[in-house]
């Protein structure tokens, strides 16, 4: 937790709500609160949810330190993609919030969740890695292939197409959309029925239905080390 990341405690569930600037970039600063938050939630035995800004999820990472220099991208890819990791594994349900837009880093962190809830509205959801110049890092494209609908990972991944929130549905960014005012009073229902589940059962079947993707996305990382990762513009 820190000034980036705040953490609300409730009876059956934990709120971590993201807030870094305008477009809520993901920083060094927001993965390292982020990660506090769902170490908390996890000693707590609390369900997660994640939320944003009125109006944005997150833009994505921090573009000041992924424009830095290739070690600086690379550095902050990496420790995104450990928290993708840490979120397909988690003990917990974690539900996502989505407040408004979600690109990029955003997207994936919908992508590293269990339930996806956003909101109606001209919000634009997915991918642009391509469109300002990265090539999709493996981590990307492993998280990518195992939860977007297979007819969409082509038009995501390579040609950075972006939706609006209906579309995101379909293309498996998002569960279901709500209207704006009921967003949280939402995502709190279905929290309150996840701590209904039993706990060791949806940890325990979380990792087998996820074994593969999650030995994939491992190897991804590491594959990501020795690769450049940089924004070419």
């Amino acid at each position: 937790m820190n000034e980036f990341v705040t953490y609300q405690s409730k009876e059956n569930y934990a709120i971590i709500t993201i807030q870094n600037g305008k477009a809520n970039a993901i920083s060094y600063d927001v993965i390292d609160g982020l990660n506090d938050c769902l170490d908390k939630a996890e000693q707590e035995n609390k369900v997660v949810i994640l939320t944003g800004q009125s109006g944005i999820f997150s833009a994505g990472f921090d573009l000041n330190v992924m424009t830095k220099s290739t070690e600086a991208a690379k550095e902050l890819v990496t420790k995104g993609s450990q928290l993708s990791l840490k979120m397909l594994s988690f003990s917990q349900p974690i539900i996502v919030a989505c407040s408004g837009h979600a690109i990029a880093k955003g997207a994936f962190l919908l992508l590293s969740a269990d339930y996806r809830i956003g909101i109606e509205g001209d919000f634009k959801i997915g991918l642009n890695e391509v469109q300002i110049g990265m090539t999709m890092h493996n981590a990307g494209i492993t998280i990518a292939k195992a939860r977007l609908s297979e007819v969409y990972v082509n038009r995501s991944v390579n040609n950075a197409e972006i939706y609006n929130p209906k579309q995101a549905i379909d293309a498996g960014f998002l569960d279901v959309i709500v209207p704006e005012n009921h967003l949280l009073p939402t995502a709190i229902k279905v929290a309150e029925l996840f701590s209904t589940l039993n706990k060791k059962a949806h940890a325990a079947t979380k990792l087998k239905v996820r074994k593969q993707h999650l030995q994939d996305l491992e190897e991804a990382i590491q594959q990501d080390l020795k690769a450049d990762i940089s924004i070419n513009p």
